[in-house]
């Protein structure tokens, strides 16, 4: 077989000028080298001819055009913008006439309307999604009909062909979409022009771009492209093109865009001709990185979907017909869940439909871009439902390599091969430079599938065990168990609970939302985006031998104390391996105590990520930690089966339940905070208002419900301003150890507005609602005067009490949580005109200030209730493209605003 020749070497241009006997103008010099330009000369060299001479073609964003004998009159049947692309992709595709449309798709549904009812398109059985939905429709309600057939096999197609089925057009992919099947083009194209002389071949060449594929050369009629993809480049506009060689197959073509007005506009014309003159740069780059992920994943043993190796079964046809293998591959793990865990657990390879852009995507197609497609129809056509596609970017093959191999790791598709000896750092490099094959190839040798360890390994694997260098069998958990849990606003008595003090609290409509997915790498992580935690530790390399002997061996019920020596060994281990600010590194210390000591010994702690994200801002006083500890803690719970996971037919949370979490979020609440009051992991937990008293010196504490009062509307006001709960409590405990006589009256009064409090949003006596929040807010005055007076404010928060306090506002305000920057919370009444509160907003914006209106008396932690496999992932609107994707990838990457939209979009909550 010869080698195929590479895209560099081939030309469009076929033209060749003879020598007359006159000697040649320069014009004409210069017109016979251009005929013979090769592709990239072609694609960069845009020929313009406006009038003042632009090197880029202008955008002519205009609907009409003044005059009635010019080339343009209305930019529905024309545009020079949109001309001089189609001018130009012309050219390239070696077309008669080329033509820009708004979608890929748009391109189809045009084409298609050259079939009449009663005649017959006959398609390939592997399509992308969106071709084989409108076929469908085009057969049940246009009187077509519509066969599938597999296109690799031309004997495939023959009993189709004769006159009594009419067919019209033969619809072709190669290679396919996602199989990367190939079709014989110029074979398909001799046949059917024999047997049906009238009918249309169309190949859908998106997968290749004219760059590597020109099926108008080998005898097809029409080809169409999408050209959001390699066109483009970018994903940065929707496009799709048709190329036609026969003229009165254009001058229909052109009839139906007029007729219809599916004509790109002006400015995404403009944005693809600028893509287009990149297009085989990018391509050289995507398709040699391709090439070398399809080798390390053929060479570990997985099922590899892929022209360009040498295994492919259609290679020799493919190279007969283009002149590079493309940039998307895929690949089977023959475990869904396991191919779920792969691409969920990516981070440089995007979670998305659709290929052909400078990033790499990685998707599976029969959850999203195939969704459309029947799982019947798809098992039918030999679609496997555990198929993981890779659309390969520019990015450095290194990056990706390290990206997509942690992630097959952590999934568990590869282990670690014991008996490869790996390259050294400055060898591996130099051999990436100069064998890239090579490279890829060394590296697979150092992993396995699990299916795949030899004696040996096993061997090797034993004896480090021995010898205490490697983990035991990992534990970890059969599916994503999900959690959220919401913040607090402490509206009366912050500071004197923590001295026994009565303190009303209520939860709000902010939240944490964590999902702790399984992994199978013997490693426990945690991803936190929200304060820049990412990070990853060898279960076997914590500090086990320090967990405390403990008569509850089955630890389901949590410490009262901390233990001081497991808790600065983790401290050391986080500080040791991780640059992060305070708030990070305390998360990552509270989440690991609470896993090696729920665990309780090594061998039975799983290997898992924890990723967590709140719409709360953090260390701001409203909680943010404890709905972290209690996303923590009822996860790990869920995950040692301590606790069950609620099914979706159970309505609440049982109250053992929620008591053994809320110990354990209160043992997280410590682990950040010292000597928290408990208040907040309680309210966390359990939702509504609570009266909450701790219990100290011997003195009995408690928690009553305060269920009197319907919801109350609150402004959270944000200063931004950071601060240390831990030293502002202490200070607290300080002043009165040396002013006593100071603290004690100040306590004992904000005892009495508690009281008063509880009283109100109790029920227990009856006031009208006017009067309840006129009195509301005389107790808010008066114990922010009492926080000031315990030294707890800050200058940021007495310009939000002054700012609602005047006119024409005349609300009140106080700090809440610890004081010392963090939030201030004001009433807002009933009967407050929308207006001033917007003018109210915007006031403290502009100085500086984060503003969210909210209310009080919400539901406390839920958890996502048991779901068959299907329904335990996070769905796109019904009007997509059937996004099915992991809920870890997709809270990974959800931002602050759509957290309440994500949480919609699961549903199925069970709450305490």
């Amino acid at each position: 077989m010869t080698t195929p020749s590479t895209p560099g070497d081939s030309s469009l241009a076929t033209s060749v000028y003879s020598l007359s006997a006159k000697s040649p103008t320069e014009a004409e010099q210069y017109k016979a080298r251009a005929a013979n330009w090769r592709f990239s000369t072609l694609c960069a060299s845009v020929d313009n001819k406006d009038q003042y001479g632009a090197s880029s073609t202008p955008i002519y964003q205009t609907a009409t055009f003044k005059g009635m004998d010019g080339q343009y009159d209305y930019t529905r049947s024309g545009n020079p913008t949109r001309g001089g692309l189609e001018n130009h992709l012309a050219r390239l595709y070696g077309a008669t006439q080329a033509f820009a449309l708004s979608t890929g798709m748009t391109c189809l549904d045009t084409i298609l309307r050259l079939v009449k009812p009663g005649e017959t398109v006959l398609a390939g059985d592997d399509l992308y999604g969106g071709t084989n939905r409108l076929l469908t429709y085009l057969g049940t309600h246009g009187g077509v009909k519509v066969i599938h057939a597999d296109t690799t096999r031309i004997e495939a197609l023959r009993p189709h062909l004769h006159p009594g089925n009419k067919v019209r057009m033969v619809l072709l992919e190669s290679p396919t979409n996602p199989l990367l099947k190939i079709a014989d083009l110029e074979g398909i194209s001799k046949e059917v022009k024999l047997a049906a002389p009238d009918a249309l071949i169309v190949v859908d060449n998106t997968m290749m771009s004219p760059y590597l594929q020109r099926p108008l050369d080998m005898g097809s009629d029409i080809v169409y492209d999408s050209g959001t993809k390699y066109l483009s480049g970018h994903h940065d506009l929707m496009a799709g093109i048709i190329a036609v060689k026969r003229p009165e197959i254009c001058k229909d073509i052109a009839f139906l865009i007029n007729s219809v007005g599916s004509g790109l506009a002006p400015f995404d014309s403009f944005l693809l001709l600028r893509g287009v003159k990149t297009m085989s740069l990018r391509m050289d780059r995507q398709m040699a990185t391709a090439h070398l992920v399809a080798l390390y994943l053929d060479s570990l043993g997985f099922l590899v979907h892929y022209p360009g190796l040498k295994n492919h079964p259609k290679r020799d046809i493919h190279y007969k017909q283009a002149t590079g293998a493309g940039a998307v591959l895929s690949f089977v793990t023959d475990d869904k869940a396991l191919s779920e865990r792969i691409v969920g657990g990516t981070r440089l390879w995007g979670i998305s439909v659709s290929f052909g852009a400078v990033n790499s995507l990685i998707s599976m197609p029969c959850l999203m871009s195939h969704a459309s497609i029947s799982a019947a129809v798809r098992a039918e056509r030999g679609l496997p439902e555990n198929l993981i596609r890779l659309c390969v970017g520019i990015e450095d093959p290194r990056d990706l390599m390290d990206d997509l191999e942690h992630s097959l790791l952590s999934a568990g598709a590869i282990v670690p091969n014991l008996s490869h000896s790996p390259l050294s750092d400055s060898r591996s490099a130099e051999l990436f430079t100069s064998d890239p094959e090579a490279w890829i190839l060394d590296r697979a040798k150092g992993f396995k599938r699990p299916s795949e360890a030899s004696t040996m390994d096993r061997l090797v694997s034993g004896v480090k065990r021995g010898l205490g260098f490697t983990s035991l069998e990992r534990k970890s958990i059969d599916e994503d168990i999900t959690v959220s849990a919401p913040g607090k606003v402490i509206l009366f008595g912050e500071h004197a609970v923590v001295h026994g003090v009565t303190a009303v609290a209520s939860s709000v409509n902010l939240r944490c939302f964590a999902v702790l997915s399984p992994r199978s790498d013997g490693k426990v992580a945690l991803e936190v985006p929200n304060v820049g935690v990412e990070a990853e530790w060898e279960i076997s390399r914590l500090p086990w031998g320090l967990l405390p002997v403990h008569p509850n061996t089955q630890r389901h019920i949590a410490d009262k104390d901390l233990d001081p020596a497991l808790h600065e060994a983790i401290e050391k281990l986080v500080h040791e391996h991780l640059e992060l600010g305070k708030t990070g590194i305390n998360s990552c210390i509270a989440y690991l105590y609470l896993y090696m000591v729920m665990a309780g010994a090594e061998s039975e702690a799983p290997a898992v990520t924890f990723t967590a994200t709140a719409n709360l801002p953090i260390s701001a006083g409203l909680g943010s930690s404890a709905a972290y500890s209690t996303c923590v803690a009822s996860a790990l719970l869920i995950a040692h089966s301590h606790i069950e996971k609620p099914g979706k037919d159970q309505s609440r949370v049982s109250e053992g339940d929620t008591n053994i979490i809320d110990g354990w979020a209160f043992l997280s609440e410590k682990v950040l905070h010292g000597n928290p009051s408990g208040i907040d992991n309680a309210v966390s937990v359990r939702g509504g208002a609570v009266a909450f008293t701790r219990s100290v010196g011997g003195r009995k504490g408690g928690l009553d419900g305060l269920h009197g009062f319907s919801s109350i509307r609150l402004l959270l006001t944000n200063t931004l301003v950071p601060r240390d709960t831990k030293s502002l409590v202490a200070g607290v405990s300080a002043k009165r150890l040396a002013e006593p006589h100071v603290v004690d009256p100040i306590l004992d009064a904000i005892q009495s507005i508690s009281d008063e409090a509880s009283t109100l949003l109790s029920g227990q006596t009856h006031v009208e609602r006017k009067e309840l929040i006129a009195r509301l807010e005389t107790l808010i005055r008066e114990n922010h005067t009492h926080l000031v007076n315990l030294g707890v404010s800050h200058p940021s928060l007495e310009i939000v009490v002054a700012a609602t306090a005047a006119e024409p506002f005349g609300l009140a305000t106080k700090l809440t949580g610890a004081g010392g920057g963090g939030c201030a919370v004001t009433l807002i009444p009933d009967d407050f005109p929308q207006s001033s509160l917007d003018a109210l907003i915007t006031t403290l914006e502009a100085q500086g200030f984060q503003p969210h209106l909210t209310s009080v008396g919400g539901p406390g932690l839920g958890i996502h209730a048991s779901t068959s496999l299907k329904e335990d992932k996070v769905r796109n609107h019904e009007e997509g493209e059937g996004m099915v994707i992991p809920k870890r990838a997709t809270l990974r990457e959800t931002n602050i605003e759509g957290l309440q939209q994500w949480s919609e979009r699961i549903g199925n909550w069970v709450h305490t």
